[in-house]
């Protein structure tokens, strides 16, 4: 998923996203917070290179999921696409840099700071005087005005999906002149630079008319490095161009067309020549990295020199251990491949011509449609012998590998850029009903688990750093970073076993065998999906010579999200994709939990004995726990698309470290369209994974997540975004206090008290950080696997004959 604009605002307003590979805390380590949040897990990979070496011209066609909905990034339903549009046309006043902090845009901002705390924050932005809309006029205080008084919440005509923040504002006015705007705040707000990005035209937000209609499928007045020239619905595109008017450095692009292509056929449109520019899975990741190895043993471009050899490799051992590091040499060799194979898309490009479908591709490879790709016969390992197939007649294979070759020499023209997605995996534990709604139960499973392992699985076959995510709230490289998972405490199965003891669950006691009529915890009234298979051996299911269907209570649906997050959203300002108290003596001053670690209650008395009465009879399974004549058994619930490999390789692993203390899963999968709507979203599941993406503003974007839920009007629970419904009365207090304060050491230092209490409540636990994975045309520069750092649009571009990309970013900007 890509991440334009500050802090993924606009994505965080869909629903956590969930598919594999592909939606703040004390400091607990030996060095500081600090260091810890200077070193992020891994460098972006966009082969940067300055201006100068880039030629003009050229269009880019760059994939995304589909055509966006609408257009306004402050509607419910814009998603990614949007984000990337209004990136490229609209203006921000902060950008991400690489380490994921918000800095200056200077091309909008020349300053912006806090110029009165009493009896009113107030804060000064002080205009590019350069900065013009598309039709001329300048950006000014009319422009901010419009857009707070559309998403302050106040005049419900306007459909809006939040207004964290704006709801905060008093008054914004014209300053000394035109170029100075005046915001007043009613309440503090710390997270005051996270307003006004992007910003929107006063004719876009001036009526509610105008802004609930007139940016969904047009902006008639832009103010980027790019004009939004035509939004093609048919035929599945997006163009933009580049605008006239734009006063900064001129883009080197004359066009970027977003073209919407399903992540499952975007290897094929890459070998087409449909695409230059795609975030792929890790199926489509090996099969590019492979062609690439065919044509000539160039490496999978970014990964280190110890991982040249390994990289796309399966369940390899971690010998190094170390974070990711660019190889200047495969840098270097992106761009030489770029002049030595003469990329017609680089040269054509330059001119502004682009390759036409049937016709010789950009490196003289015919792009017929008649040659596509085989991976619809092959699953997502195109590249492995079709003749090997199972079932697969040995004509049918030859026949099978005839047909790969052309788009194996056609994806030889691309390189795999990799990082690390500013957004985690998780996984959920939900604490409303069932098992789970007791707290020891929660962290027994979250101390069964080996999270360095998890996140081995996931990373370490693509040449990335495997460390497990040490906060809900933000990650490596963010200010608010550091890792407070000790505040549950580290993988130990014989704390878990207790812990499950002191909570009545104990080995080999008394089973009652369950009415045919029951369901398994978290299933009351549901229909089975078209695509869940829950048969036994199917859905993944670990039992232990027990074949009884899974215990716990009926559990009723929770409210509809439509009833209440979208009023909550409007309030709080959630954060969306879908992606336990401290001793009082610790006084949360962010140290080290020192031996065993973790907060009083995450660990079980030393020596618990199961309840009387509940001693296993004879002949009993010794390792099966039940309480009450019911085992412990969680629906395990995941989602079956093709694209969602990884999770459900992380479940069956995470099944089997809670098999070894005695907890039973049943994992489910279900169509990857019913997974968040119909599972997570409403409550019908014990465990699942899915991910949050990360916020430069963890105060703001965070709580509605970790919100402890609370009765509705009509008596429902009213969960915002807190899809566990785990949550408490101090957490809701520290991101209060967070979001009130302007003194930046004191806020981070709330928002990592924040989380530890969240890891202690234990609905939660991070797993690792989603690798980010792009098949670039060798010779496309400043573009690529972003990691935080927003996209710079107008340094995108094709690399001059000769020229090979720099070793570090573009220092021009």
């Amino acid at each position: 998923m890509s991440h334009e604009g500050v802090g993924l605002r606009a994505v965080m307003r869909s629903a956590a996203f969930l598919t594999a590979g592909v939606l703040a805390v004390p400091a607990l380590a030996a060095c500081s917070a600090d260091d810890e949040a200077d070193k992020p897990a891994a460098v972006q990979d966009i082969a940067p290179a300055s201006r100068d070496l880039i030629a003009d011209g050229g269009t880019l066609r760059w994939a995304v999921d589909a055509v966006p909905e609408t257009l306004n990034t402050f509607q419910a339903d814009a998603g990614a696409a949007t984000s990337r549009v209004a990136g490229a046309v609209l203006p921000s006043m902060y950008r991400l840099d690489a380490n994921g902090r918000p800095q200056i845009n200077s091309d909008y901002l020349e300053s912006a700071k806090v110029v009165g705390t009493s009896p009113k924050q107030v804060v000064l932005y002080k205009l590019n005087q350069q900065a013009v809309w598309s039709d001329g006029r300048e950006i000014g205080a009319a422009d901010f005005a419009a857009q707070w008084r559309a998403l302050s919440g106040k005049d419900s005509a306007y459909w809006t999906a939040r207004n964290a923040g704006y709801d905060r504002i008093e008054k914004i006015e014209r300053g000394k002149n035109n170029l100075e705007v005046r915001v007043t705040f009613s309440r503090p707000y710390a997270d005051w630079k996270a307003l006004f990005s992007p910003l929107y035209p006063k004719d876009v937000m001036g009526t509610a008319d105008s802004f609930n209609d007139g940016a969904r499928r047009k902006l008639k007045v832009t103010a980027g490095p790019f004009a939004l020239k035509e939004v093609d619905r048919k035929g599945g595109e997006v163009r933009l161009t580049r605008n006239a008017r734009w006063w900064g450095h001129p883009s080197k692009l004359d066009e970027i067309d977003l073209v919407a292509v399903a992540r499952d056929k975007r290897a094929e449109a890459l070998a087409e020549d449909k695409l230059d520019l795609a975030e792929i899975d890790p199926a489509e990741a090996e099969r590019v990295t492979l062609a690439a190895r065919n044509k000539d043993g160039a490496p999978l471009q970014g990964a280190t020199p110890s991982e040249r050899h390994t990289a796309g490799a399966k369940g390899e051992k971690d010998t190094s251990k170390k974070k990711s590091e660019k190889d200047t040499s495969s840098a270097e060799e992106d761009g030489k491949h770029a002049a030595d194979e003469k990329s017609d898309r680089g040269d054509k490009g330059t001119h502004g011509e682009k390759s036409a479908h049937g016709e010789k591709s950009a490196h003289g490879e015919k792009s017929d449609k008649g040659e596509k790709s085989t991976k619809g016969e092959n699953g997502d390992e195109g590249e492995k012998d079709d003749g090997s197939e199972k079932g697969a007649a040995g004509a049918k294979g030859s026949e099978a590998k005839a047909k790969e070759a052309p788009s194996r020499s056609a994806l030889s023209y691309f390189v795999v850029r990799k990082s690390l997605e500013p957004a985690y995996t998780q996984l959920a534990l939900n604490g409303s009903e069932g098992p789970l709604a007791d707290e020891r139960v929660r962290r027994a499973v979250a101390r069964a688990l080996d999270r360095k392992e998890l996140a081995r699985v996931v990373l370490q076959p693509l040449g990335l750093p495997a460390e497990p995510v040490g906060s809900h709230l933000a990650l490596a490289g963010q200010a608010a970073y550091a890792d407070n998972s000790g505040a549950l405490g580290d993988q130990d199965a014989a704390e878990a076993r207790a812990l499950l003891a002191d909570a009545g669950w104990v080995p080999g006691g008394p089973i009652t065998e369950q009415k045919k009529a029951e369901k398994a915890a978290g299933s009351k009234g549901k229909k089975k999906d078209a695509g869940e298979d829950d048969r036994p051996g199917k859905g993944g299911t670990y039992f232990d010579g027990e074949d009884d269907k899974p215990s716990g209570v009926d559990r009723k649906p929770a409210q509809d999200p439509k009833d209440h997050t979208r009023k909550q959203e409007q309030q709080t300002g959630a954060r969306s994709g879908a992606h336990a108290d401290e001793q009082a003596a610790r006084h949360l001053d962010g140290r080290q939990y020192a031996g065993q670690g973790g907060l009083p209650g995450a660990y079980a008395p030393r020596g618990t004995a199961a309840p009387k009465g509940t001693a296993a009879p004879a002949g009993a399974a010794s390792n099966v726990l039940a309480k009450d004549g019911k085992p412990l058994t969680l629906r395990f619930v995941v989602p079956s698309g093709a694209g969602s490999e990884s999770l459900r390789l992380v479940a069956d692993r995470i099944a089997r470290m809670l098999q070894h203390i005695g907890v039973r899963t049943d994992i489910s999968k279900v169509s990857d369209e019913s997974y968040f709507k119909d599972h997570i979203a409403s409550g019908q599941y014990d465990l699942a994974l899915y991910s949050w993406p990360a916020s430069a503003f963890p105060a703001t974007d965070a709580r509605p997540i970790y919100a402890k839920p609370v009765p509705a009007a009509d008596g429902s629970l009213s969960v915002e975004q807190n899809y566990t419904r785990v949550g408490t009365d101090q957490v809701d207090q520290l991101f209060d206090q967070a979001l009130s304060t302007l003194n930046e050491d004191e806020e981070r230092s709330l928002v990592r008290k924040a989380d530890a209490r969240i890891w202690a409540a234990a609905g939660s636990i991070p797993l690792y950080q989603r690798p980010q994975l792009a098949a670039a045309r060798i010779g496309l520069a400043n573009t690529g696997a972003f990691g935080f750092q927003t996209p710079v649009y107008e340094d995108m571009g094709f690399l001059k004959k000769g020229a090979h990309p720099s070793a570090s970013p573009s220092k021009s900007r």
